[in-house]
């Protein structure tokens, strides 16, 4: 089989795991060899219940069995899309009360673009320097790393960059500024949280000229960060938030959510002013609604601040410089990335897995299930301790 993954499947990267997977219960993946994996990573944070949960397998089994696909998104009333929406709106504030159920994180990106353009009638987006939002041409164009971007230029026009937490940038924002597409929490740039209340003033900003604010919470949505949403630790609320990743508990979706008002913009002048046909999979979003209620009836909300003081208190050592991130999206930055790339290697090798940040080579991610157990989190600590130590040699 990795003869043919090398031969037919197109490569993302020049040099991938190439672990061949044989199965994977809870918070363990196992290759075809039987070895067992420690999963750190859980899919770059998408599979918020582990893998296989029975809750949602049992809601993905339950609904195959009652009907798949029958119709473009927003046509026919389907008791699972309408299910997802409500429970997503019953989370959020007020005024995030309308959800456009998407296939992805990135196709999220495009909507909530394309809305704030239709509420504002401006064409100007300000995004951050060292962001990332998905990896379509809108989301690249408001992705502020050249290094990704320049192979595939031009891009979509209007796009300009500040610096993330820099408070004298906020002044770029304008009468001309459509919105403002802020991850809450930087992702790629090394899972760096925002200092000064700097998403608040960007707001109070916004506010002063018209421009909508939207907060991308792909990764630290649907309670990675300690609360429903990221932004609830930060004083702010969006006017647009983009959602996925975790939203599936490991199936594809995601969803761009904001006021009925604005929303109702895409359905008239013109009409089918966003659509997409397999956006709310009724598979997909039964997975959503099992994740979603999973999460809350098991207060993993509150477990996963617990278990980020946990994992700091047995990640200590003097080659980690610093664990930025919020509850169980946090990043160990090392001296280097040569030592980071070796102590993702060995632990790959002692059966733990962890992963790289696209823009901060220095770092370990560690974003595992929030479903994951105090002995695991110690058993990975101690293991990602024993392999900084035996590559620093």
């Amino acid at each position: 089989m990795k003869t043919d993954f090398f031969k037919y499947q197109a490569q993302t990267s020049p040099h991938p795991f190439a672990l061949e997977i044989s199965k994977a219960k809870g918070t363990y993946i196992y290759d075809s060899a039987g070895k067992e994996y420690l999963d750190f990573v859980a899919g770059v944070s998408a599979n918020s219940l582990g893998h296989n949960h029975p809750k949602v397998t049992n809601a993905i089994k339950n609904q195959l069995d009652t009907f798949s696909h029958v119709m473009v998104y927003g046509e026919f009333i389907q008791q699972p899309q309408v299910e997802l929406c409500k429970l997503l709106a019953k989370n959020s504030p007020e005024n995030l009360n309308s959800v456009y159920i998407t296939n992805s994180g990135t196709e999220a990106t495009e909507g909530a673009l394309k809305l704030a353009k239709r509420v504002t009638n401006r064409a100007e987006i300000i995004a951050a320097k060292n962001s990332y939002h998905g990896n379509t041409m809108g989301s690249m164009s408001v992705c502020g790393t050249e290094k990704q971007n320049q192979a595939f230029r031009p891009l979509i026009p209007g796009t300009r960059f500040i610096e993330f937490n820099n408070l004298i940038d906020i002044d770029k924002i304008t009468h001309k500024t459509a919105a403002v597409i802020l991850e809450t929490i930087q992702g790629g740039a090394g899972f760096i949280e925002p200092k000064n209340d700097f998403l608040h003033k960007v707001k109070e900003r916004c506010k002063e000229v018209g421009a909508l604010l939207i907060l991308d919470e792909i990764q630290t949505g649907v309670s990675r960060t300690g609360k429903f949403w990221g932004f609830e630790n930060y004083n702010v609320i969006p006017d647009i938030v983009i959602t996925g990743k975790g939203l599936g508990g490991g199936m594809p979706i995601g969803a761009f959510i904001s006021s009925f008002d604005k929303m109702s913009l895409l359905r008239d002048n013109p009409k089918l002013g966003h659509i997409s046909t397999f956006a709310g999979h009724p598979v997909i979003a039964a997975a959503g609604v099992a994740t979603i209620k999973e999460i809350i009836n098991a207060d993993l909300i509150n477990e996963s601040l617990r278990k980020e003081k946990l994992i700091k208190k047995h990640l200590n050592h003097p080659s980690i410089k610093e664990i930025r991130g919020k509850g169980l999206m946090l990043a160990a930055i090392l001296e280097t990335p040569e030592l980071a790339a070796k102590v993702v290697f060995e632990c790959l090798d002692k059966g733990l897995i962890l992963f790289f940040l696209l823009f901060e080579g220095r770092a370990l991610r560690i974003t595992p299930p929030l479903t994951i157990s105090d002995d695991e989190i110690i058993k990975g600590c101690n293991i990602i301790l024993k392999a900084i130590d035996k590559v620093s040699n």
